[in-house]
């Protein structure tokens, strides 16, 4: 099956992701799909990951590190920002395409024919739910030596939640699709420690004393050995490097010398890691604690060269532009965050490495219409209430996902932010990407993945950081 006619034949089902839906989530959907193909994702061991933030970050260092021990391992995670193979990855690169071809052509032709009402409670099945099944699909066939699955939403009823890990890990609790998870932390904390199997460990982040209360019941229910990543956790440093890259090129690159005490370790770790940001070594300890505790015959040097060598796109992804006509050197952030917490964070590594930059700093901003813009726009000033960027741009998402920018642009306007509205968001971006090159500034492009995705598929970028 052809790529373009498997995601056509994928975009005939429910779609969460583009059309968000209660009461669509049920286990007992994929377990009966997971039977009908000879229960897939129990063919290697694997890691399931899950959190309100943070579990792609974590994810991934987990795949790198495990990629580094001489593992095939694959890697399911969403969302995606390219390329929708993204999703299905193994060591950090796509598969062979003939690998995609024949696992879709499987699944099609045994979901296709299945009998009506032959599904449990004759429900229909979602995308995701088929994605899942696919990444379960070609894993099989590649013979992976281990996978880790990133939890999609929530957890409990989360079509990755069908899988028996070696250790399940529950990331950082915010409050998120709280129409779907519930409106507090702790409820929120519920849904996430769903994945919390039966004699098996689990390692959450550091959580306030309510959402630590959910995790510890959870795992007592389900007699699992708890591990707090705080309890681990001795000392965690990182200071930020800029690399001069070679002339012609033009520009530097971003690193962030990481280092984690814990004795869980032999000794200190020390990791160089592209991925920047205080909540990215937060991350870093907890992929390292995860694999420790998981396959403890993994060793130091290993676990750093994993962490080292993990990427991520949209993860404060560092991109230098085409020197503009003058020989000036602009630089583009693109950022996934949308929450108040996520956005926080951008914007705390963005000061640390760039406060002191002399080079103007532009802001093109766009979110889902459920954020909530009226605490995210004051993010984007100093403490002393100026602004940070000297030329802010609104605009849209596209019309896979639902946004309000007059919602933005009055959060904004409340915060006493300056900003342009541009509802085009082709036309945004690309005026946006076309100053900063043509001024040498940086433009942080931040609020939303779907924002990342139209960016960094629009063709118009130079030399990668």
């Amino acid at each position: 099956m052809k790529t373009d006619d498997f995601k056509n034949w994928l975009d005939s089902f429910l779609n969460f992701e583009k059309l968000p839906t209660k009461n669509i989530f049920w286990l007992d959907t994929m377990e009966f799909l997971a039977e009908q193909f000879g229960q897939p994702q129990e063919a290697a061991p694997c890691v399931h990951v899950a959190g309100s933030k943070g579990k792609g970050s974590v994810s991934r260092m987990i795949s790198s590190i495990l990629t580094q021990s001489g593992k095939k391992c694959g890697l399911y995670t969403s969302p995606h920002i390219k390329d929708f193979y993204e999703r299905v990855s193994i060591n950090g690169d796509l598969l062979d395409e003939s690998l995609y071809e024949t696992c879709a052509d499987e699944m099609q032709k045994k979901v296709d024919a299945l009998k009506d009402g032959a599904l449990p409670s004759g429900r229909q099945i979602t995308w995701f739910e088929l994605v899942t099944l696919y990444a379960f699909l070609c894993f099989r066939a590649a013979k992976t030596d281990a996978n880790v699955f990133e939890v999609g939403l929530g957890g409990r009823l989360d079509a990755t939640n069908i899988v028996r890990p070696k250790i399940a890990v529950i990331n950082t609790i915010e409050l998120e699709h709280t129409e779907f998870l519930g409106d507090t932390l702790e409820k929120i904390a519920a849904e996430k420690a769903g994945i919390i199997k039966e004699n098996t460990p689990v390692l959450c982040a550091a959580s306030p004393a309510g959402v630590r209360a959910v995790f510890e019941k959870a795992a007592k229910e389900k007699n699992a050995r708890l591990y707090m990543a705080d309890d681990l956790l001795e000392e965690l440093r990182f200071d930020y490097e800029t690399v001069a890259q070679a002339q012609n090129c033009g520009g530097g690159q971003y690193f962030m010398n990481v280092t984690i005490k814990s004795p869980l370790f032999k000794r200190p770790l020390n990791a160089r890691t592209r991925l920047l940001g205080k909540v990215q070594a937060q991350n870093a300890f907890l992929a390292a604690a995860a694999v420790r505790l998981a396959f403890p015959e993994i060793d130091e040097d290993t676990i750093e060269r994993g962490l080292s060598n993990a990427a991520l796109p949209a993860r404060f992804q560092t991109i230098n532009l085409k020197r503009g006509t003058d020989g000036n050197q602009g630089l583009l952030i693109v950022d996934g965050a949308h929450t108040v917490n996520s956005i926080s964070g951008t914007m705390e590594t963005f000061n640390a490495i760039f406060a002191s930059d002399a080079r103007p700093k532009r802001l093109l901003f766009a979110c889902a219409a459920d954020k909530d813009v009226a605490h995210i726009a004051p993010l984007f000033k100093r403490a002393d209430g100026s602004p940070i960027f000297e030329r802010v741009t609104i605009t849209k998402l596209n019309s896979a996902k639902q946004s309000d920018p007059q919602k933005a642009a009055a959060a904004f306007k409340s915060a006493s932010l300056a900003f342009d509205l541009q509802e085009d968001y082709s036309a945004a971006i690309s005026a946006a990407l076309s100053s900063a090159q043509n001024d040498g500034a940086i433009l942080l492009a931040t609020g939303s993945f779907y924002l990342a995705a139209e960016i960094l598929g629009s063709g118009e970028l130079g030399g990668t950081a």
